[in-house]
Formats: structure tokens, sequence, C-alpha cells
């Protein structure tokens, strides 16, 4: 007779997704410079917002035992070493400028790959991984210690002040012979933990409104019922949650909307499960366990009939609810990212995953996007195109957000900060948290 495994607790399910998601930055790490692929595929640069993650997941990995406080310090330490000492300026051998980094860089040499642009927000994305480095790794041998010193220096060095190009909010990117791209941080996004960086810099901050200056370009919007502050795809609920615990703060934005930026996010999760539930332009598959855009890899640029109706996809975009983009094609990852938010919709889409499109995960990894509408056509399997390889960001907010839900590991460290606590206060946030004192977290292996 066959046994029948017996199915996994909400624990045991999320300690393996959790370690799977893990294991992609041992797996693609040059442990010399300590630079992370974006992705997995062959020959990919890295990605600087993923060498943030990589920073911030390995604290995780010695907590949860999948990994040494030694390794973890060298890898980390590798990765301050080399944005240190890398070169900073505007000719091509460089790897940054003003304190900021480009987007994607070299994984042998570290200089700039692509002819990518210096980037904002990738910068803080980089530079929450080394503040949580420098929080985490307390004790008093070398390595820890110049750990602690380079993470200090680091962020010190980035001139935020410059970022802004002369307007009020900060710009989005630069480049050596175009100068400052067109287009500024505005409007609700993923910038929050950009914002709050920038403000909080002890030596060359942002001014003093330009946070300010970006809430006033915000949306708030009532959407199936929810009043929300908009952004489309998930991820923008998600990033700068995976570091800053916006529970319970408000700023002055927030406090005149009754709400936070936690429940902002919560709402938002059950808008994209509403939507699923919907299913305006009726794609297959949606439903109220399998729902959740996000930016992400797509089945590329075609147009094709299914059903009789014309469709149109997309490779990598980033996808939104409920007013798009949506060419059918699902983050499943967000699931996890949204977890501390929304567990009772995250959890059983997790578990519908499992049961109806098993093919879908990769050893519990996810991929970054699959599409079920193209089930069993262009030589698509029965869950239709799923995306090949695995992107260093979904596997990032994977490990710290099911952390955060779990241990609050993340956040913790956070708190501790003296710059996150400055930078929240800067920005005019109160309450919960930040009217008690910063208190030091103790290490211990929860594995």
């Amino acid at each position: 007779m066959l046994s029948v495994e017996p199915p996994l607790s909400d624990e045991d399910l999320l300690d393996r997704f959790q370690r799977a998601a893990f294991g992609y930055f041992l797996e693609t790490v040059n442990p010399q410079n300590g630079l992370v692929a974006d992705t997995s595929r062959p020959n990919w640069p890295a990605s600087i917002a993923v060498v943030g993650f990589a920073l911030s997941c390995y604290p995780v990995g010695v907590e949860r035992c999948w990994m040494t406080r030694d390794a973890a310090a060298k890898l980390a330490l590798a990765a301050l070493r080399f944005f240190w000492n890398s070169r900073q300026g505007n000719g091509d051998d460089a790897t940054g400028h003003k304190g900021f980094y480009y987007h994607f860089l070299d994984m042998q040499t570290g200089q700039r790959a692509w002819r990518c642009e210096l980037s904002m927000v990738d910068t803080a994305l980089l530079m929450a991984g080394v503040l949580v480095a420098g929080a985490y790794f307390t004790g008093d041998n070398d390595d820890e210690t110049e750990i602690r010193d380079l993470a200090e220096v680091l962020y010190r060095r980035v001139d935020w002040r410059w970022a802004q190009g002369g307007s009020p909010t900060l710009r989005q990117g630069w480049k050596p012979k175009s100068g400052f791209l067109r287009y500024g941080w505005e409007g609700f996004n993923e910038a929050m933990l950009l914002y709050v960086l920038a403000m909080a810099a002890p030596d060359k901050p942002a001014s003093d409104d330009c946070y300010a200056g970006w809430t006033a370009t915000y949306r708030w919007e009532n959407i199936y019922g929810y009043d929300v502050l908009y952004g489309g795809p998930l991820f923008m609920h998600q990033f700068s949650h995976a570091w800053i615990d916006f529970d319970g703060i408000r700023d002055a934005f927030m406090r005149e909307k009754n709400s936070d930026y936690f429940e902002n996010s919560r709402r938002s999760t059950f808008l994209h499960r509403d939507y699923a539930r919907h299913n305006p332009s009726g794609h297959d598959g949606y439903s109220e366990g399998l729902w959740g855009l996000s930016a992400g890899d797509g089945p590329g640029n075609f147009r094709a009939r299914i059903e009789r109706q014309p469709r149109k996809f997309s490779g990598y975009a980033a996808r939104g609810a409920p007013f798009g983009p949506d060419d059918g094609t699902v983050a499943p990852w967000s699931y996890l990212a949204s977890l501390p938010f929304a567990p009772e919709i995250c959890l059983p889409a997790l578990r519908h995953l499992r049961e109806r499109h098993p093919e879908v995960i990769d050893r519990f990894r996810m991929p970054s996007g699959f599409n079920p509408t193209l089930a069993n056509r262009r030589k698509f399997g029965p869950s239709g195109w799923v995306s090949e390889g695995h992107y260093g960001l979904d596997q990032g907010i994977v490990v710290l957000m099911i952390e955060n839900h779990r241990s609050r590991l993340i956040w913790n460290l956070m708190r501790s900060s003296q710059h996150i606590r400055h930078g929240l206060q800067k920005a005019g946030f109160s309450g919960g948290w930040l009217s008690q004192p910063a208190s030091p977290r103790e290490a211990a292996c929860v594995g």
C-alpha cells in the first residue's frame, strides 16, 4: 500500500519556501566581492538591489541555522569592502558616483553593465542591506567590527541632496553623459524606504521638504470598497516593508486618512484578491485562490487569439490591479511577500498554488511569474507559461517577509537603527513603536 505524505503544517510549509528562497543567494554570489546575480540565468550581471537583499538575508540564514555566523560575516564583509573600495566617479571604469551605484554591475569586475543608470532606489535597497549588516553583526572580533564601520561610512557617503537634481523630490536615476533621467519618484510606490534613508542621512540629507513634496503626489482611491493609497503592483506595497515596520506609525498623510502604511498594504493585498475574483479581462485561472500582480517576468511581447479573443502579452513588466497592465501573468511569490499583512488569504493562496499548479514551483522556490491563460498553448504546459530561472528580488522579498512574519527579525534590527528612526521622525512619522526607546537585540538561533 502506498503511504500518503501528511499535509505540511503552516510553519513547515513556510520553512521550506523560505529556505529554498534563501538558497538563491548562496548559489549566485561571488564570494570574492560579495556581488549577487540579478537572476539565475547564465552570464547575468549583479544587481545592487539584490546585494541589499542578500545582506539582509544572511542574518536570517544564521538565525535559522542555515549558515554559520562566520560564513555570513565573510560574505557581508566582502560586499561592503567591494563597495567601499570600488571607484566612484563618472568614468567608464566606475561602479558609482556621489555614493550611489549603477543598477547592474559585472559579476567579476564590478564595473557598470549594460550602460545602465545610476539608480537611486536600487542604491537605497543596497543601503538598507548595509544597515542591516551593521545592526546585526555586533561582535567584537575584527570582521564584525569592520562590518559596522564600513556600514556607517558607506551610508554617510551617499549624497541624497545631489540626487534631487534641483527638484523638490528625488530623481529616479542619472547617467554620466546625459545627466539625470527625466522622471522623479512621484506617486506612491516602493520609494518609501528611499525617502526615509534620504531624510535620515547625517551628512548629505535630502532637503527638509523633500518627503512632503513626494507625499503631495499621492493618489487616494476607493476601489472595491477599500480606501487605499493607490499603487498598482503589489511589490510597491511590500519592498519598503521588508525593512521598516510601518504598523501603527503614521506620517501627516496617514494621520489625515486615519490609516497607516501597514494597513494600506493589507487593504491592497485584499484588493488584488478581489480583482482576481472579478477578473474583468477574463483571464484563465484567476480566482479567490489565484491572484497577485506585480513586477516580474512575462511570456514575451506577442499577440495571440485565446478562445476567439485577441490577447496581448508582455515580457518583464510591472503589472498592477485594477488599472493594469494585466496580461494574465501572476506573480506567485506575492503570497509570501504579503504574508505579514494578510496571512488569512496568503496562506490559502499558497496551498491553492501547490495543489492546482505544482509544476510552477521548483523544489519550493517560486518563479518570477506564470501565465495560466497560455495553458497547453504555444508548447506551454498545463499551467501555461512559467518563467525560466529565478530572480534575486523575488527570492529576497520572500525570505525577509516570511521572517518578519515568523520572528520580526529584520523589523527589530531596523528598529534599533538610529538612522531609520531619525529618518522616520524627520519625515513626520510618530506614534507606535517610535514612541518607545530603542532596545538592543540579542541574537539567538531560532532554527
